[in-house]
């Protein structure tokens, strides 16, 4: 399994194949930790992964529209049209056409679909938070230093630090 001890600085200024490597499994294994509540909590309902993505960037920017949301999940609209049609059916979400263009719909969380996406991320934030506080503020930092940069590797270095 994983050695905590084995990530400890070595001195060099780059990390190590197996230090790369070790956190290749760490993302592997904490998204996998990450995600198993609320797949939990989905299941129950039939619905998936993706489900959770886009009730919580439509709750994230209320309002939005399907090509927002479409640029943001960086999916197809054949892959976004299920599961999307499905939480519309479920009334998770409501898609209200936009006043200067009907074929724009604006997508927003109904009550129930708050309700659900506030139970799913509370679960991930609770863990993050427990995470984040048993690892101190500079780790955390560091961490968001560390995702961005490997979301947006050429970032310049103030706007990955900010």
């Amino acid at each position: 399994m994983l050695d905590p001890n084995s990530s400890k600085d070595s001195g060099a200024s780059s990390p190590s194949e197996a230090q790369l490597r070790q956190a290749i499994e760490y993302l592997y294994y904490a998204y996998r930790s990450f995600t198993e509540r609320p797949d939990k909590i989905l299941e129950k309902r039939g619905l998936g992964r993706v489900h959770h993505r886009i009730l919580y960037f439509v709750g994230r920017h209320p309002g939005t529209t399907v090509n927002a949301l479409l640029a943001t999940l960086q999916v197809s609209k054949q892959a976004l049209n299920a599961p999307l049609r499905q939480l519309l059916a479920m009334q998770l979400i409501s898609a209200v056409p936009a006043q200067h263009d009907g074929r724009v719909r604006h997508l927003s969380l109904s009550r129930s679909g708050s309700k659900l996406e506030a139970q799913l991320s509370g679960t991930q934030m609770a863990q993050l938070r427990q995470a984040f506080d048993a690892a101190g503020p500079e780790a955390r930092v560091a961490w968001e230093l560390v995702m961005r940069r490997v979301i947006a590797p050429d970032l310049p270095p103030h706007e990955a630090s900010q």
